[in-house]
């Protein structure tokens, strides 16, 4: 019985494979074209985007030559604005200067007008005093002249020591050379003992407020006389 079934198993076994390799075989066919094709598209893409040609180099939109002048162009823009932050730096310092100085004499300068008229009140005691001195002279030591000379020499003093700590200072320049920033000349006196120039005496004192000249001496000049 098995010996009778042998030979037909391996009929049907051989019929099977036959069929097995046919099937596999067709489809081989179907698929195959599809693979080759893409194969195809793979090497015509790789061609197309193969590797890039060494001498393909990717270009900069500015060449070297046009870089360096706009290098140059950026250095000499940063050349003038440096000039002038230097010179606005240099401006803006003249201006503190000039602000400092201005405030500062308007501290030293601003009673300037009121010296002004405060040394005319000291030209009318300091006469008053010559006077009232002449006068004591003149009577007896012990009246009442000699007591008025006293106190107004006294006033005159005080007032004095006033001006010099405001930095008021009365001029002394007799037998000194005439200056025009300083002096105004009323009148010529013969140069007895004098050298020519010079001054020989004031008759209106001139005072000057921290070294500046509110009001101008009135004085005589000393000149060579003609014989």
């Amino acid at each position: 019985m098995a010996a009778r079934c042998l030979p037909a198993a391996r009929s049907r076994l051989g019929a099977l494979l036959a069929l097995g390799a046919a099937r596999r075989g067709s489809l081989y066919f179907r698929v195959s074209p599809c693979v080759f094709s893409t194969a195809a598209q793979q090497r015509s893409t790789g061609d197309e985007c193969g590797p890039e040609d060494p001498h393909d180099e990717p270009k900069h939109p500015l060449s070297d030559c046009a870089l360096e002048h706009k290098a140059i162009r950026l250095e000499e823009q940063v050349r003038d604005l440096t000039e002038r932050y230097r010179k606005a730096l240099a401006d803006s310092e003249n201006v503190r200067r000039r602000t400092q100085k201005f405030v500062e004499d308007a501290k030293l300068f601003g009673i300037q007008s009121f010296c002004r008229d405060l040394v005319e009140v000291a030209d009318i005691l300091e006469k008053t005093a010559e006077s009232a001195a002449e006068e004591a002279e003149l009577s007896n030591p012990n009246t009442t002249l000699k007591k008025i000379y006293e106190g107004l020499s006294l006033i005159e003093a005080k007032l004095q020591s006033v001006f010099a700590k405001h930095g008021l200072q009365k001029m002394n320049p007799v037998g000194g050379k005439y200056d025009p920033y300083d002096h105004e000349i009323v009148c010529h006196v013969p140069a007895e003992g004098m050298q020519p120039g010079t001054i020989a005496l004031v008759t209106q004192d001139g005072y000057k407020l921290h070294g500046r000249t509110i009001r101008h001496a009135l004085v005589g000049v000393a000149v060579e006389s003609q014989e």
